[in-house]
């Protein structure tokens, strides 16, 4: 990560038939201003007819080769940072349910069309020693990819976690995606919990989301000057500490 994006390109599915062109129109305009707001034009694409509609952006950037964001460079007693709000694969399968209020609905919707372009340009006058997205492996899935590679373990705070308002209500009323689950279900061996952490925390944490916010781990003094002098909503939720059996401990 650490790149400058120069160019994107269309890749689409849609069922022509079955849809109105309306839609596929709000699709790709949709597409159009996000790409505007990344600071670039989409040139072109591909599509095709499918049974379900598919819609996605393959970007073109750069890059200085001395100033790359591994997820492979943390460091024992750096600081996890997070941002954005976890739950929105809770709130689309409530959505599809048709079991979630409209502020719910709204709340997601913003946070996942919220570029972390801006949290990204503010990071790049601090040192980081490892960065990652949270997105469809969850955030105990994507730490997890940090520490292995890092050859760290990590401990975080079920407390410091932010999820979006009725996140746990949801929950548990069984609005939990498959693909949160089966996170789960991998996860579970790499992750020591605490007693007092129930089943549905632990599927919270394993949560695919989509376009979630990053996950960050930087020297305390750099997290905390980040913090201090950045605009935008950002979580300490635990420490990196030196390979343990368990790659991940998450305390209540």
């Amino acid at each position: 990560m650490g790149g400058t994006p120069l160019f994107a390109l269309n890749i689409v599915a849609f069922p022509i038939d079955e849809l109105p062109k309306i839609t596929l129109n709000k699709i790709l305009q949709g597409g159009i201003d996000k790409a505007k707001e990344a600071g670039i034009s989409i040139i072109g694409g591909h599509s095709i007819k499918d049974k379900e509609p598919k819609y996605g952006l393959v970007i073109t950037g750069e890059i200085d080769e001395s100033r790359i964001w591994k997820n492979s460079q943390a460091q024992p007693n750096d600081l996890i940072l997070m941002t954005k709000k976890l739950g929105t694969g809770i709130i689309a399968t409530a959505i599809k349910k048709g079991n979630v209020d409209t502020e719910s609905i709204s709340d997601a919707i913003q946070s996942m069309k919220t570029l972390n372009k801006d949290t990204a340009n503010q990071l790049k006058d601090f040192k980081v020693n490892a960065v990652t997205d949270i997105s469809g492996f969850g955030l105990l899935g994507h730490l997890k990819e940090l520490c292995d590679a890092s050859k760290v373990s990590a401990e975080i705070n079920f407390s410091t976690l932010k999820f979006f308002p009725k996140v746990f209500e949801l929950a548990n009323s069984n609005n939990i995606p498959g693909g949160s689950h089966r996170n789960f279900q991998y996860l579970k061996k790499y992750t020591e919990f605490a007693p007092d952490i129930n089943e549905v925390d632990k599927l919270l944490v394993s949560d695919a989301q989509t376009s979630g916010g990053l996950l960050i781990s930087m020297a305390p003094d750099e997290a905390h000057r980040f913090i201090k002098n950045s605009n935008i909503e950002i979580s300490i939720i635990g420490k990196i500490k030196r390979r343990k059996k368990s790659l991940i401990q998450l305390l209540r």
